[in-house]
């Protein structure tokens, strides 16, 4: 049954069309994928759909059949024709124009749309996981009622053991499934997901990935998705298309229109391993053991040793509670080791990581770049500011723009594109234009070592190849060193010249990333390894 229909949609931002002339139909219980690179209008589209006002299209209609209750004004999708709404009154079917309909009527169908954000978690931080979710309930319900549906749906999420704990205290991919099941407790009729385990471990994006399945797409809620991961498209839509450009080239069947586009996605050159310089950072014994209630002694961080040396690319690899971003917050001297010694060389001097103050590490950390996997632009400022005063780079204007407009092309940027987002704001780019802004802030202050977690987070296959090239790129011309947390062992296989592989807390072995992939359980293969 036909649910929504778009007509000629176009949609302009700043001069540029970001969408060009859409026709799509949308049936009920279809899913369709949204393929297509950074900057295609993959976002855009979906944020229409949520009726996002600022994204109302400049040309064309969203047409939605709904099917109406009289009486209490109930809006639910078109099979709902000719039954029974909870109120007594019987359904009854109505084309909308959805931007252009009765402002109570738009309310009522903005309302039955849910959606997952991809970086946004939109949780109550101080509540239980429990409370968030039952906040998301309209009031139609008794408060037990609404505690059995919480828990149910937690039970769903695979969250279910975590339903006492503060938001807050959550990991990302636990934040994510709780948004998940706050979004499915407002019985949605039609589910956008925009690139929902973009920041996600394989391993917890597979667990999203089966409940999506199950609870929206199996319980036949419309549902449209992005995701840079191409697999998730052939294993949960029924449809695809690919935006290029703001345009559809291909729509059609999940696997051919998934097969097209990855003939466009280079194939990255590793170059040969180089010979490297002295040691650079030195971690001995290392330790961060801390006390909960619950598990009593934890041992996040159990006794690690390793060595980087100048100009490496070295990757710290493993599962989602490994230990890997914990050892990573000790590097930096964010977060104090419970035992060991961590330095790292300025010069001809080691620093003691491990002690506070402007002539201990407070020395070293202009030299250190840091692009966390919950990486965050000034939305205030242009995208030049980002890059130049926002981080202290007091350069002449003329100067400051030439060095931004390099650092852009160098993360993947062409020269006419770099020239054309100065001006504007974060909230103006794509996910993964920010991303990569995110990585030419820190790339522009040159800093001597370079460590990044998750950095292919939400990247989709083509700028993950630009990224490869960046930072290889990087490591040449400005002879810098580089850290790379990350899960994804196929962005290790490509970039790093070595890799440790942790888990449970522990350093199991150092070595190629080809003989760490050696090392891999069946079933660490299965949850980082896509490609190879």
């Amino acid at each position: 049954m036909d649910f929504i229909t778009l007509k000629n949609i176009t949609k302009t931002f700043d001069g540029v069309d970001v969408l060009k002339d859409i026709n799509l139909k949308i049936n009920e219980g279809e899913t369709l994928g949204i393929l297509g690179r950074s900057g295609s209008g993959k976002s855009v589209l979906i944020n229409m759909l949520r009726g996002t006002k600022d994204y109302m299209p400049d040309g064309g209609q969203i047409l939605i059949n709904v099917a109406i209750c009289p009486e209490c004004g109930l809006v639910d999708s078109p099979s709902h024709d000719g039954k029974k709404c909870s109120c007594g009154a019987t359904f009854k079917t109505q084309e909308v124009d959805f931007f252009n309909c009765e402002r109570k009527l738009f309310a009522s169908i903005k309302r039955r749309i849910s959606i997952m954000l991809q970086r946004n978690f939109a949780l109550y931080d101080e509540e239980t996981v429990i409370e968030n979710v039952m906040r998301a309930m309209g009031d139609d319900k008794e408060y037990e009622e609404k505690i059995y549906f919480a828990l149910e749906l937690l039970e769903m999420v695979q969250m279910n053991h975590r339903i006492t704990h503060i938001a807050r205290d959550l990991s990302g991919g636990e934040k994510q499934r709780v948004v998940l099941a706050r979004q499915l407790a407002k019985n949605p009729m039609m589910f956008l997901a925009d690139e929902p385990t973009g920041t996600l471990d394989p391993q917890t994006a597979v667990k999203l990935h089966n409940t999506l399945k199950e609870g929206v797409k199996d319980e036949g809620i419309t549902m449209l998705i992005t995701s840079h991961w191409p697999e998730v498209m052939v294993e949960l839509a029924d449809s695809v298309i690919w935006l290029e450009d703001g345009q559809i080239k291909q729509e059609g069947n999940p696997q051919e229109v998934v097969d097209s586009f990855m003939e466009t996605v280079p194939i990255p050159e590793k170059p040969e391993i180089p010979e490297f310089g002295e040691p650079e950072v030195v971690l001995e014994d290392v330790k961060k053991h801390y006390y909960s209630i619950e598990r009593g002694v934890v041992k996040a961080v159990d006794g690690i040793s390793l060595t980087i040396n100048k100009e490496e690319i070295f990757g710290i690899v493993g599962l989602s509670g490994s230990g890997k971003t914990t050892t990573t917050r000790m590097l930096m001297g964010l977060t104090e080791p419970s035992s060991g010694d961590i330095q790292i060389k300025l010069g001809d001097e080691w620093i003691d990581m491990t002690k506070v103050g402007p002539l201990n590490r407070g020395r070293i950390m202009p030299y250190i770049g840091l692009l966390h996997q919950e990486y965050s632009l000034y939305p205030h400022r242009t995208i030049l500011g980002n890059l130049t005063d926002a981080i202290s780079l007091n350069l002449p204007a003329e100067f400051g723009k030439m060095k931004a407009v390099h650092a852009l092309t160098t993360v993947g940027f062409t020269d006419v594109n770099a020239q054309s987002i100065l001006d504007k704001y974060p909230d103006q780019l794509s996910v993964g234009e920010k991303h990569r802004v995110a990585l030419a802030q820190v790339l522009i202050k040159e800093p001597n070592l370079i460590v990044l977690d998750e950095p292919t987070g939400t990247m989709d296959p083509v700028t993950r190849v630009v990224v490869t090239d960046s930072i290889l790129k990087a490591r040449a011309e400005l002879e810098q060193t580089f850290i790379i947390i990350s899960h994804d062992m196929d962005f290790v296989l490509d970039v790093c010249d070595r890799a440790a592989l942790m888990r449970g807390g522990k350093l199991l072995d150092i070595g190629t990333p080809e003989e760490i992939v050696d090392k891999l359980t069946v079933d660490e293969k299965e949850d980082m390894l896509k490609e190879h």
